[in-house]
């Protein structure tokens, strides 16, 4: 057999990296997505872009996606073969490392070809040293769903100080089900965790006078409220409640109240995520009509 050639794409091989034949019933392909359009807005980078290539035919490729500020890749969010054991040698062959995140369709178990493609690469991640972490649910709201009513029961108010906030994080987090929170904690620690899903709010380019605090009437903290913005979509960046205050409901309001403000600032669509193990906060998404688009599989 020819000897394997894993390397990173050059400049204007964008062609080369389409050559791979995709069904596109998973991954970003299934949404409509191309690897052009994303490496044209920035999304892709050459040097962040690997193949694994036999007899000069693409029989595996990856491309590890980044915003147009990081210095370093964020997601890997594009992987396919037509030779496991390639696409298992490309992943350790690349000095790149992060967190595998493969979209799939509502309901991906229940067809059959869906399925199978989903666990080829679930599997071949796993073969190349990834640990399944978590399934998500992706949803998207658009003004079709209705914007639900906002309850009352919570005021909301922004909050400039990040220490402030980094104190919040630090509450919210214990006992927190967020698998990737979980993760970190366990590793790391609290004060990690905190300062991760900081780090994570101060990334994005929307602008920091959205963030709330939720107060009780009483002046009793809650929890915080991000509305946001990602390269792409407004999104629901961040929902949280403080340990205290958890049984009574209160993410639905700051869902809620998340959503008003996107929509008061203009917002056509707005998308969000929660764990599958999340029951209650998906729960919330429910209610407040927000559809599931995506799940997503969340490999480290």
């Amino acid at each position: 057999m020819t000897d394997l050639v894993i390397r990173a794409l050059a400049a204007g091989e964008e062609a080369l990296f389409d050559s791979l034949p995709d069904p596109g019933l998973v991954g970003l392909a299934a949404f409509g997505k191309t690897y052009r359009a994303m490496a044209a807005a920035g999304e892709y980078r050459p040097e962040w872009t690997w193949v694994a290539l036999r007899d000069d035919v693409v029989v595996a490729r990856a491309a590890w996606w980044a915003g147009p500020q990081d210095d370093s890749p964020i997601a890997l969010d594009w992987f396919d073969f037509t030779d496991a054991e390639a696409a298992v040698r490309l992943l350790r062959a690349s000095p790149l490392r992060a967190e595998y995140s493969l979209r799939l369709p509502p309901g991906w178990r229940d067809v059959p070809a869906v399925r199978e493609q989903a666990e080829a690469r679930i599997d071949t991640a796993v073969a190349a040293g990834l640990t399944l972490l978590v399934e998500r649910f992706a949803y998207r709201w658009t003004p079709d769903c209705g914007v639900p009513a906002r309850s009352g029961r919570l005021v909301f108010r922004p909050e400039p100080d990040d220490a402030v906030i980094l104190d919040v994080f630090r509450r919210i987090h214990q006992g927190s089900l967020d698998a990737h929170v979980r993760r970190t904690v366990a590793a790391s620690g609290l004060e990690a965790a905190a300062q991760e899903d900081l780090d994570y709010l101060r990334w994005l380019p929307s602008p920091r006078e959205w963030w709330r605090l939720a107060y009780t009437p009483a002046g009793e903290l809650v929890g915080l409220t991000v509305p946001g913005h990602h390269y792409s979509d407004p999104l629901v960046a961040y929902i949280g409640v403080v340990p205290e205050q958890r049984g009574h409901g209160y993410a639905y309001d700051l869902l809620v109240e998340a959503t008003h403000l996107l929509v008061d600032e203009g917002a056509d669509r707005i998308v969000a995520g929660t764990d599958q193990t999340n029951v209650p906060m998906a729960a919330h998404f429910a209610r407040a009509g927000y559809p599931v688009a995506q799940e997503r599989v969340d490999l480290v």
